[in-house]
C-alpha cells in the first residue's frame, strides 16, 4: 500500500472521527444518489454514510464534521432541469434552514461542513452560498484547479462508473506478460487534450499503441483494457475521467494526460508516482518512448498497489476502501479548522 506517512492519521480517524449527517430534506434530492452510473461515487457515498454506524454520530454536539447530504445528480435528473438557477436556490434555501435550526454552520461559517458531488455542475452549484464555496470542504469529481478547486481545503473524488452491483466482477486482469498492447485509449474527441492525442496516434497502424475514437463493433472496451499494460486517461470536457478507476480496477497502469489542472484523488495520501504515469499534452508525441522506458520490474510494482483504496462495495464498507479514503481526506482538512468556543 503506497500510502505516505499517513497510516497513523488514518487509524486516528477511525478511532476519533465522528460525522453528523443532517436529516433534513426528502429523497431523492436529499439522502439519495445514483448507484449504477458514471456518477455512482456520489450515490454510493451517500448510501454508505446513511448506513454507517461507526463513524457517524446522531448527536451533532459530538461531531467533528457535518455532511450536507444533497445530490446534485438527482437535482439535475429528477426535475429534468438544465437551469442552474433553481438548483442553486435549493441549496441556498437548504443551508438557510440548517443555519437557522442549528448553531453549527454559523459558528464556523461552514468550514467544518462538507458536500459531495460527482456531477459536472457540482463546483458551480456550490457557489449558491459564498461560505459553501469558499470555506466548506467540497468533495468533487470535477477537481479542476483552474475552476476554483482548492486542494488545501477541497477533496478530489474518484469518478467510478459502476454498471452493476456486483463490483468484484469488474476487477482484476492478467499479468504484464499477457498484455500485448502497450497503450490503449478509446473515447470521444472533445476537451483540450483528446484532440491532440487522437491527431497524433489515431489510425497510425501501430499494434502496440491502440488509440481510437470509437471501438469497432463487437470489440469489448473492458477486454481491451485487460489486454493493455497502460491505459490512457485524458479528461474530456471536464478534468475527471472514470478511466482512472477502471484502469486501476483492471490492473492496467493509468496514464493521466493533462496539463496539471486536475487535482488527483487522495493525492495527499497516496503517492501517484508509485502506481501511475503522468504526462503533459506536450508529451503526447513521446508517448511510446515514455511508456517503453518503464522497466518490467517497475511495471509489476505499479500494477497492483492501490485497488482497494478505490473500491466501492455492494454491501458493507471495508477498511481503506474508497468510502474511508474520502472520509480520511475530509478528516485531514477538518484538522485545519479551528472552531470558536461556544458562548455560554
Amino acid at each position: 500500500m503506497p500510502m505516505r506517512s499517513t497510516g497513523r492519521s488514518y487509524l486516528e480517524m477511525e478511532k476519533l472521527f465522528k460525522v453528523y449527517a443532517y436529516e433534513e430534506g426528502e429523497p431523492p434530492v436529499f439522502h439519495d444518489g445514483p448507484c449504477r452510473s458514471i456518477y455512482s461515487t456520489e450515490g454510493r457515498f451517500i448510501y454508505s454514510m446513511e448506513m454507517e454506524s461507526r463513524l457517524r454520530t446522531r448527536d451533532p454536539d459530538l461531531a467533528h464534521a457535518f455532511f450536507l447530504p444533497f445530490s446534485v445528480v438527482k437535482m439535475v435528473c429528477e426535475p429534468n432541469s438544465h437551469d442552474m438557477g433553481p438548483l442553486k436556490r435549493t441549496i441556498s434555501d437548504y443551508i438557510g434552514v440548517l443555519s437557522s435550526k442549528y448553531p453549527y454552520w454559523n459558528r464556523s461559517l461552514g468550514a467544518d461542513h462538507f458536500m459531495l458531488s460527482c456531477h459536472d455542475w457540482g463546483p458551480y452549484v456550490s457557489s449558491a452560498n459564498g461560505h459553501l464555496f469558499g470555506n466548506s470542504i467540497r468533495v468533487l469529481c470535477n477537481a479542476n484547479t483552474s475552476e476554483g478547486f482548492n486542494p488545501s481545503k477541497d477533496v478530489s473524488l474518484p469518478e467510478i462508473n459502476l454498471r452493476t452491483d456486483v463490483v468484484d466482477r469488474q476487477v482484476g486482469g492478467p499479468s504484464a506478460s499477457r498484455r500485448p498492447i502497450l497503450a490503449f485509449f478509446a473515447g470521444g474527441n472533445h476537451g483540450p487534450v483528446r484532440p491532440a492525442l487522437l491527431a497524433h496516434w489515431k489510425g497510425k497502424g501501430e499494434p502496440d499503441v491502440q488509440v481510437s475514437e470509437y471501438l469497432p463493433r463487437g470489440v469489448s472496451y473492458t477486454d481491451m483494457m485487460r489486454r493493455s499494460r497502460f491505459c490512457l486517461c485524458p479528461g474530456g470536457y471536464e478534468v475527471a475521467s472514470p478511466r482512472l478507476a477502471e484502469a486501476i480496477y483492471l490492473e492496467c497502469v493509468p496514464v493521466v494526460v493533462d496539463d496539471g489542472e486536475y487535482a488527483l484523488p487522495f493525492a495527499d495520501v497516496l503517492n501517484w508516482d508509485a502506481f501511475s504515469v503522468r504526462l503533459r499534452a506536450a508529451d503526447i508525441p513521446r508517448l511510446r518512448e515514455v511508456l517503453s522506458a518503464v522497466s518490467p520490474r517497475q511495471y509489476i510494482r505499479m500494477q497492483r498497489r492501490v485497488r482497494r483504496h478505490f473500491m466501492v462495495h455492494g454491501g458493507a464498507v471495508r477498511r481503506y476502501d474508497a468510502f474511508h479514503m474520502i472520509l480520511h481526506s475530509v478528516w485531514l482538512r477538518r484538522l485545519n479548522v479551528r472552531i470558536a468556543a461556544a458562548q455560554g
